[in-house]
């Protein structure tokens, strides 16, 4: 059998595959890496970096029709969608060429764009040349799903691979779907001045979250004018008859009452699906079920010599997450350190104002799993921190074992998404809560919630029994 041509060859130039590549020729790998379309993936052009600076944006407009809140005088920001867009595309541009082809070659890395397919278990083709490969990492990402509404394929709908290409004014934006993406598109178009109604089927925003954590969201959301139908049923999309009116949403609610939401632009935000069409998987002897390649704990196929990272491998769909599948892959085909996993102790964010942060289990789920837990609160409003920066939504949340170790942290509030990185770090270590409570945390800063929420546990500890034992002890004659 002939010497395969390289040692890795990587399909998908996203972020776990770019990991992937740059790793493997930086430990002495001979690398391809083939990508169909541009080096960076979602997370670059269509995903984190352009979602984040519309944000920023529309933060700031807020911020500034609102600047009488920390005693200064309002004015109107007059924004402009078509520049703010246009911030958004320099902002990618600036980064590009961190991804670019040029960069990955003069890595070492051979670069091969196009896309192709399996043509046996150890080769693929693309664009007529064909790769072989002790091992395939396949990190081919994920792309937006469009859920089977009647109509919804006749009318002109965006979703976050079309949104930032916008360069029109948006009068009245309707989002179908209350998760990460949705929510966070909903209150951004409407701090730029557009209408939004939002629109899904559970009957809260981020349905994975704990209800008392999104309620604080939707709070600020509805304060901010953002209109919302949940727990409804989208009955049907058609086109609208007007310029303003492009495109109408029928919602059903439980009572049987239908509604018709028009609108000038329609944004679908229901979730996501693997790309992993045309790859000829069933070619390489890679099983797939429901449209999902099958991998074991470790990200193998059933092909041994093909895994997968990123969302093509499904389960958690982050950024970070594919960045740490590609570290685990890196070790399996170049060391072949078979029994190295993925991380399981994984945070996420949802970037709102206030953020929304989770790490390990939710009291929700805990509750649900039949897992003995307690739960410690804290509220922003008793940080000084946050009351000087009148920023004092929402509160930190521990769920610990009942000998105080943490099972889970969620934080809504702000800067939820830094704060949670304490609480990643302590369950990574198997820290408990008392850890967290007995670390200095410098002041005033908003990381002293982490502690604050901790502290509860300590303080649920002093009963009226143990605080007269003490004083019976040590001699003390307090009240």
């Amino acid at each position: 059998m002939a010497r395969p041509e390289f040692d890795l060859v990587v399909i998908g130039g996203g972020s776990g595959g770019l990991v992937v590549a740059a790793g493997g020729a930086a430990l002495g790998a001979k690398v391809a890496l083939v990508e169909k379309h541009k080096l960076g993936g979602d997370c670059l052009w269509t995903g984190c970096v352009p979602s984040k600076a519309l944000i920023k944006s529309a933060r700031v407009a807020h911020e500034m029709r609102h600047a009488d809140r920390w005693a200064l005088a309002p004015a109107d920001p007059q924004p402009s969608l078509p520049r703010v867009m246009e911030r958004v595309a320099r902002v990618i541009a600036g980064i590009e060429p961190h991804d670019s082809p040029a960069r990955f070659r003069g890595l070492g890395v051979d670069v091969v764009e196009g896309s192709g397919r399996f043509v046996a278990r150890d080769a693929f083709e693309v664009n007529g040349r064909t790769l072989t490969a002790k091992n395939f990492v396949i990190a081919t990402g994920s792309r937006a799903a469009l859920p089977p509404i009647p109509g919804l394929r006749d009318v002109p709908c965006l979703t976050n691979e079309t949104l930032f290409d916008l360069r029109e004014p948006v009068p009245h934006l309707v989002v179908i779907g209350a998760g990460p993406i949705g929510t966070e598109m909903a209150q951004a178009f409407r701090r730029l001045g557009s209408e939004v109604t939002l629109v899904d089927t559970a009957p809260q925003i981020l349905p994975r979250e704990d209800a008392d954590l999104a309620a604080v969201v939707l709070a600020r959301l509805r304060d901010e004018g953002v209109a919302d139908r949940l727990g409804v049923t989208v009955d049907r999309v058609a086109p609208g008859g007007s310029a303003t009116e492009r495109v109408v949403v029928t919602v059903r609610d439980a009572s049987g009452a239908v509604t018709p939401i028009a609108a000038s632009h329609l944004l679908v935000a229901a979730g996501r699906q693997p790309n992993i069409d045309g790859l000829d998987l069933e070619t390489a002897g890679v099983r797939v079920k429901k449209g999902r390649i099958v991998v074991d704990a470790s990200l193998a196929t059933t092909n041994p010599r093909i895994r997968v990272a990123g969302d093509a491998a499904g389960g958690l769909q982050f950024t970070h997450v594919a960045e740490d599948h590609a570290g685990v892959v890196l070790r399996q085909t170049l060391f072949h350190l078979a029994w190295k996993k993925p991380a399981t102790i994984v945070p996420w964010c949802t970037f709102t104002d206030p953020e929304m942060a989770r790490v390990g289990l939710s009291e929700t789920e805990a509750r649900a799993q039949g897992i003995a837990h307690r739960v410690w609160r804290f509220a922003f409003d008793e940080i000084d921190r946050a009351r000087a920066d009148d920023e004092t939504d929402g509160f930190a949340k521990l769920v610990t074992d009942p000998r105080g170790r943490i099972l889970g942290a969620s934080i809504v509030g702000p800067h939820a998404g830094e704060l949670i990185a304490e609480c990643v770090l302590a369950m990574t270590h198997g820290m408990k809560a008392a850890d967290l409570s007995a670390a200095i945390h410098a002041y005033p800063t908003l990381a002293s919630i982490n502690r604050r929420a901790a502290d509860q546990r300590a303080k649920a500890g002093l009963t009226p029994s143990s605080k007269a034992w003490i004083q019976r002890l040590f001699g003390l004659r307090g009240a």
